[in-house]
């Protein structure tokens, strides 16, 4: 191997993957000698990003002398992870490995705009990272996972139905500067998370597709098509294709909440047009049909409770929503041919379930639901923020930047 394929970042992924976490491993799986491992190693433990652990003993398959094996250290940083929820909002710290060290959960209406909220989220942040005991400059990302659809490279929200005032808003570059100015205030930025003096990486997607990309990591690792769909506020989806996130050409994949139903054509969507599955299917929607009914919703959130009550109209209503879901998810799946389908969000229960699979094995080919597999969700409310530091963790420690991130730190 050559190039950027043996260097000090490369060796790290290697490392963090499982393919190679002994020397011995890693000269064999890269052809590098001896030293030159050593040295690369050298730059990664300076760095704190690997510890040795536990040691291979003698005769095994890792050498014939005892070995220390290698693994990335996922306390030497911390991240911040973000949910935004139409009525509120999650925040947690995590450290690299996923754990969560402290969380919390609070009101807040995004309709109140971008800068009012970013303001108030990171307001948030002091508290919690004391809780977590996490110096605010050994902060190394900030994930933030956002209803509605996000231009990955710039990291804007474009056209949300659900996100009045928000469509190109500069989330990363506003949250960065609030949280330099309101949590490092005078702190050294260049702590043992974020190595450039700017104070942290924020990176920001899509609520399905982080939800997804958490989903799959720690539940289904080994399937290869892995779709979400997540029906609250709103409903969309999120795609896990061979372990990434896909997010189309400009992040529209997996909008299905705007697919036109044919016999609703008065059904008006928050998007302004008619007919929309979300506007006939979602917690929104059924939130409207129960008030109708003489049963006051005013959101997904209040269409949960009652169906975890048991309330009669409120289990007919999300059958027949999950019936409607079922009906674009037959198309779905025939197109994608997803080994793993998981229904998630509010409404993410018994009666919606059971209507999503009569319509979905109803209608679909045989050949298209033969190998696949309908669940709900394992990490349940914290999905979002399990995927928004899993992304952030993933993007900091890619081979390419982790190399141009240790040479900026003079390793």
């Amino acid at each position: 191997m050559t190039g950027n394929q043996s260097s000090a970042g490369h060796l790290l992924r290697l490392i963090r993957s499982g393919e190679a976490t002994t020397r011995g491993e890693l000269q064999r799986v890269t052809g590098l000698s001896r030293s030159t491992v050593g040295h690369r190693l050298d730059r990664l433990f300076r760095a704190g990003w690997i510890r040795e652990g536990a040691t291979v003993p003698a005769g095994s398959p890792a050498g014939g002398r005892p070995a220390g094996l290698l693994e990335f250290d996922g306390t030497h940083a911390a991240v911040l992870a973000v949910d935004l929820e139409t009525r509120y909002a999650r925040a947690a710290v995590l450290d690299l490995a996923g754990t969560v060290l402290a969380e919390d959960t609070g009101p807040l209406a995004v309709e109140d705009g971008p800068e009012e909220v970013i303001g108030r989220l990171v307001r948030r942040f002091p508290p919690l990272l004391e809780r977590a005991r996490v110096a605010p400059g050994d902060v190394c990302g900030i994930g933030l996972s956002v209803p509605g659809p996000v231009d990955w490279e710039s990291g804007r929200v474009v056209q949300p139905p659900i996100l009045p005032g928000w469509d190109g808003y500069p989330i990363p570059e506003r949250m960065r500067q609030a949280y330099r100015e309101h949590v490092l205030g005078d702190a050294d930025a260049r702590g043992t998370g974020a190595g450039d003096g700017e104070g942290p990486v924020v990176l920001v997607e899509n609520d399905a597709n982080l939800m997804a990309y958490a989903e799959q990591r720690t539940g289904y690792p080994d399937c290869a098509a892995f779709l979400l769909v997540k029906v609250s506020t709103g409903i969309g989806a999120g795609l896990v294709v061979d372990g990434r996130m896909y997010r189309g050409i400009d992040g529209g994949a997996g909008d299905i909440g705007h697919i036109r139903l044919h016999d609703r054509p008065d059904a008006l969507c928050m998007c302004g047009s008619y007919g929309c599955l979300a506007a006939v299917a979602s917690g929104r929607a059924l939130a409207g049909q129960l008030t109708a009914a003489g049963v006051p919703a005013a959101s997904g959130t209040e269409v949960r409770d009652l169906l975890a009550a048991g309330r009669p109209d409120a289990v007919r209503l999300a059958r027949e929503a999950g019936r409607r879901v079922g009906e674009v998810l037959v198309t779905v799946v025939t197109v994608v041919n997803p080994g793993v389908l998981m229904i998630a969000g509010d409404l993410a229960g018994a009666p919606f379930v059971t209507g999503v699979r009569e319509l979905l094995y109803q209608r679909a080919m045989p050949r298209s639901t033969a190998h696949l597999t309908v669940v709900t969700s394992r990490l349940g409310d914290r999905a979002g923020l399990v995927g928004a530091a899993a992304m952030v963790v993933e993007h900091l420690y890619e081979p390419a930047r982790a190399d141009a991130r240790l040479a900026a730190m003079g390793l």
